[in-house]
């Protein structure tokens, strides 16, 4: 076991996705010396399939699968998943978090100014997502564009690169913010998988971790554990935290598709526009699917004969806020069943998009098996941390979807900025 030859740092910070690049470089902003540990790669992002599969498609790593077999799919590279977000803006839920005597609205605004954010421009915005947006409205729906993380002027049409990312440079993504926290001084391992937090005392002292087939460890004042909803949980167990990883949350979906003669697209930005059906406990939006997707999703439903639709398929995403439940197994395994509700909300869901899919024109409608996205609450505040994302582990940290305490259903890089850029606030006069 070999520790670095650096001396102390002030802080680590496990993984890179926007709680841990917000608060890394929050940090050394603030002339804090940082070490930002992350399991995956940092390979400069070229939008091509093979990259994609390696950081975003490897079985067992960054594709999971619960016990009903649902699929679920994670980013292992700098900048963790939103390297292959849609980068659609969900505001947090702000109400929800004064329950556990959290304010962000100074953090809202900061982020606001910070980064870039407004709804797709008409030049950008592809004819799927408006075909859907017009149809949706015309029954009704309030159906609004969506505001995107993204340099527009940067943005192509007929690019279908989002979902493997973005090569233009046109998404914000968390390596925005990990490449800020290096131009101050902070410093980046690659292919370090930390496995446990160190402690003397009851106060943390570093962490662990392996780097190819050597283990290290690694000192700080101060730790942060930002490796994900499923990461940080194990990391946690390791470091004396045997309830971490239960009654957790994924934002179960599923992709409703219909085609259109009139169409001849598949290549641009998905969730354009989309409507919070908040009282029925879920969202719809358009979410135009890169083709190899697409092939995959027709071909689990069975619907082989439309594998060569994709130029004009339309497709409606719904995801549902589902009942908190479950567990994460030894291994890092979701066990965890969607209840007859989540099932109920997903039906529904899919009528309403067969609806304004049947209105704009579309035939030969069906949907995909169900699926997840963002797994979170498995180390909740008021639970494992306290409203200062604090263990009982002084100077221990967390600070990815893991803590958000209750489920929400929408996308949670915004609300993770947030805490980002307040932890780092509380750290700072903490230290």
């Amino acid at each position: 076991m070999k520790a670095l030859k650096d001396q102390e740092y002030d802080a680590i910070v496990v993984g890179t996705g926007p709680g841990g690049a917000t608060v890394a470089k929050e940090l050394a902003q603030g002339n804090r010396s940082v070490l930002m540990l992350e399991w995956g790669n940092n390979e400069p992002v070229n939008g091509t399939k093979a990259q994609t599969l390696r950081n975003f498609g490897t079985p067992g790593k960054s594709v999971l699968f619960t016990n009903e077999m649902l699929t679920m799919v994670r980013g292992i590279t700098t900048g963790g998943s939103s390297v292959y977000y849609y980068g659609t803006v969900f505001y947090p839920p702000v109400e929800m978090l004064k329950r556990y005597n959290i304010r962000i609205e100074d953090e809202i605004e900061e982020v606001n100014n910070e980064l870039p954010i407004a709804p797709l421009s008409d030049r950008i915005m592809g004819p799927m997502a408006k075909r859907i947006m017009n149809s949706a409205r015309e029954l009704g729906y309030d159906w609004q564009r969506a505001p995107k993380f993204m340099y527009q002027d940067n943005c192509r049409p007929e690019c279908e690169k989002c979902g493997y990312g973005c090569p233009h440079g046109a998404k914000w993504t968390a390596r925005h913010f990990v490449e800020q926290a290096r131009k101050n001084g902070a410093r980046l391992i690659n292919g370090a998988k930390v496995t446990t937090v160190l402690t003397e005392n009851g106060k943390a002292q570093g962490v662990m971790f392996r780097q190819g087939h050597a283990t290290h460890r690694a000192f700080a004042k101060q730790v942060v554990l930002a490796a994900g909803g499923i990461g940080s949980p194990l990391i946690l167990r390791a470091s004396g935290y045997p309830t971490a990883g239960r009654d957790l949350f994924y934002d179960p979906l599923i992709a409703v598709m219909g085609t259109v003669s009139d169409i001849k697209g598949g290549r641009e930005i998905p969730m354009a526009s989309c409507v919070h059906m908040e009282d029925e406990g879920y969202v719809m939006s358009d979410m135009t699917l890169p083709p190899t997707v697409y092939g995959v999703l027709t071909a689990q439903a069975g619907r082989i004969n439309q594998l060569l639709n994709h130029p004009k398929t339309l497709t409606i995403m719904v995801k549902a806020k589902d009942s908190l439940g479950g567990h994460l197994s030894k291994s890092g395994g979701v066990r965890k069943l969607l209840s007859d509700s989540d099932k109920q909300k997903l039906t529904r869901g899919y009528k309403r998009a067969r609806q304004i899919l049947r209105n704009a024109g579309a035939g030969n409608i069906f949907r995909s098996h169900f699926l997840a996205a963002h797994p979170g609450g498995t180390v909740k505040i008021n639970e494992l941390v306290n409203s200062n994302l604090e263990t009982e582990i002084e100077n221990l940290f967390v600070c990815d979807c893991s803590v958000i305490p209750e489920a929400w259903g929408l996308p949670p890089t915004f609300t993770l900025l947030c805490l980002g850029k307040r932890l780092a606030k509380h750290m700072n006069k903490s230290s």
